[in-house]
This record gives structure tokens, C-alpha cells and sequence, in this order.
């Protein structure tokens, strides 16, 4: 059994990363933090309940964090994920609020009672994770390890340089990253092949309630064909917790250019180590069929349990 915290800005690639772990047997998620991202830290966090009562969570902590960048003007992806953050998604009202307290005490707390068992999955910005850090460095050695969605080594989606949860706060990645742990970090350069087809979406339709998450979601997010359709970015955390050897990984010494007036925000990576330690495990291929016939097994695990 893996332990995790998911720090998420919910989103509609992280509720289906949150709908991967609620399916896996294997993980147990210790906690959920929310962070403001593709939407403003209210709905991330509204959407983060809802999500936590139509999974059949239990009794998961869901703590609010950081509303906005460290030092920055706000950036939101409202275009991407609607008004709500989960597109044409709607879920029941949840019944249960947000835990008491901040993401941030949460985090410090929840690694420094189990030093070394819990991994952070983070796949928003990382405004919240640096928060922890510079309020109590050692996070970096209670964690048994920390997994980002964000980022790339070859492009970016918000503008040609930057990923999304990197450009929304720079400094906080910049902060993550020089921490002195090895952040694996799932970016771009795999995300982009984690896509729904119209194949993976006949495989999805026939989950019961699960569906009425999964499709819709799905097909807002982007344009669904044979050969193409949306990524679902966030799930590749998850998976990559559940199975890192779908993935093939490279040590790298990253950087995030937080002045650059083009490429604020880009993760400048080197992989010609020489003689310097690496700070990050970039991941540079994913094996796609494997990847998706996991998420399926668990997709369908959970909607047996949904119904």
C-alpha cells in the first residue's frame, strides 16, 4: 500500500487522476490538498469535495491551500476547463465541507507524522509544496518522494516555452526544484501521448455512474477522433505512483526561468550531468498501451464499486 497526498487544482484531468487513485487498491490517499489553478481556489476546492463524495473517498481530509502565486499575477485556465473548472461535469453537492486549517500545515504535519511512507503527488502549481518548504525544509526528507504533473523539456501549452502549473507560479516551482530532493516530474513530453481516443472513450462509456464523469469530461476537454483527442495530463502522476515502469525517466539537472520576458516559467533541463547532482527524473517516454490498459483496470474497479 503507497501512501499519497494529492495536491490538485481540480480541473477536469485532475479529477480523472483523482478517479484513477480512488481505484486503486494499492494506494492509499492520506489526503487531498487544493491549491488555485486552473480555476480560483473556491471551486478547486468545491470541485475537490463533490469529487471526494462521488468517488466514495471516505473520510479523505480535503484542506484548501494557496489561492494564488507566490509573488505573481493570477493565471487560470477557465478556457480549457469551463466556468467550474470540471467543463459539462455536474456532480452532486457535496455534503461535507473542507477540513479545518491550511494545505500547507497539512502537508508539514501529515510527512512529519510518517517520515519517509508518504509521497506527494502534486498536479497543479506548486505554490503550495514551496510554501511547505520554506516554512519547514524538512519536508524534503519526511517525503518519501514528490510527483509532479507540469512542466517539459521540448514545449510549452500556455505559451511555446511554458507548461500551464509551471507559468501559474514560477517562483514557487523554482523553489520546489532547488529544494535538494529528486523531483519526478511527468511533463509534456509524455502527457501528450496519454490521449483519449475514440477507442479509449468506447471503453469508458459503459462504467455506470463513473461515466457520467469520465465522458463528458473527456470530450469537453478537447476533440475526441481515432487518432487523436484530449491528454489527460494529471492521471500520469498517478499512474506513474502506481507504476513507475511505464515510463522511461532520465536524470536532469532542471531550472525554471522565472524573468524571461518569452519564457518565464519554462523548465530549462539539462541532461549532460558532468559532474553535478540531479535534482530532478524527467520523464521522456511512456509505454501508451500499458498506461491506459491500467487506468481502464481501475476505471473499472471503481465503477463497480460506483455502480
Amino acid at each position: 500500500m503507497k501512501k499519497v497526498v494529492i495536491d490538485c487544482d481540480p480541473g477536469i484531468d485532475d479529477a480523472l487522476a483523482l478517479a484513477l487513485a480512488a481505484g486503486s487498491p494499492t494506494l492509499d490517499v492520506v489526503g487531498v490538498t487544493t491549491v488555485g489553478g486552473n480555476v480560483d481556489l473556491s471551486l478547486t476546492t468545491a470541485n475537490a469535495l463533490a469529487l471526494r463524495e462521488f468517488l466514495q473517498m471516505g473520510d479523505v481530509p480535503v484542506t484548501p491551500g494557496s489561492a494564488g502565486a507566490l509573488l505573481r499575477q493570477t493565471v487560470r485556465a477557465a478556457h480549457v476547463h469551463g466556468a467550474t473548472g470540471l467543463g459539462d461535469v455536474v456532480l452532486p453537492a457535496p455534503e461535507r465541507g473542507p477540513s479545518e486549517g491550511h494545505a500547507v500545515d497539512f502537508i508539514i504535519e501529515t510527512l512529519r507524522a510518517a517520515p519517509g511512507e508518504i509521497t506527494l503527488v502534486a498536479v497543479g502549481p506548486l505554490t503550495n509544496i514551496a510554501l511547505a518548504v520554506r516554512r519547514e525544509p524538512r519536508v524534503v526528507e519526511w517525503a518519501r518522494d514528490l510527483v509532479i504533473m507540469g512542466g517539459s523539456y521540448t514545449r510549452g501549452n500556455t505559451n511555446p516555452a511554458a507548461e500551464f502549473n509551471i507559468l501559474a507560479d514560477p517562483e514557487a516551482a523554482a523553489i520546489v526544484f532547488e529544494a535538494g530532493w529528486t523531483v519526478k516530474m511527468l511533463g509534456l513530453d509524455v502527457t501528450l501521448s496519454a490521449l483519449v481516443t475514440s477507442a479509449v472513450l468506447d471503453r469508458m462509456r459503459p462504467l455506470g455512474r463513473l461515466a457520467e464523469l469520465l465522458v463528458p469530461a473527456a470530450q469537453f476537454y478537447g476533440v475526441v477522433t481515432a487518432d487523436g483527442g484530449p491528454a489527460i495530463h494529471d492521471a500520469c502522476a498517478v499512474a506513474y505512483v502506481l507504476e513507475p515502469s511505464l515510463f522511461t525517466c532520465v536524470p536532469a539537472v532542471v531550472n525554471v526561468e522565472t524573468t524571461g520576458t518569452y519564457t518565464r516559467g519554462m523548465t530549462v533541463t539539462d541532461f549532460r550531468l558532468r559532474d553535478r547532482r540531479p535534482n530532478a527524473l524527467v520523464a521522456t517516454s511512456l509505454d501508451v498501451k500499458r498506461f491506459w490498459d491500467l487506468v481502464m483496470e481501475r476505471y473499472e474497479r471503481l465503477a463497480g464499486r460506483l455502480g
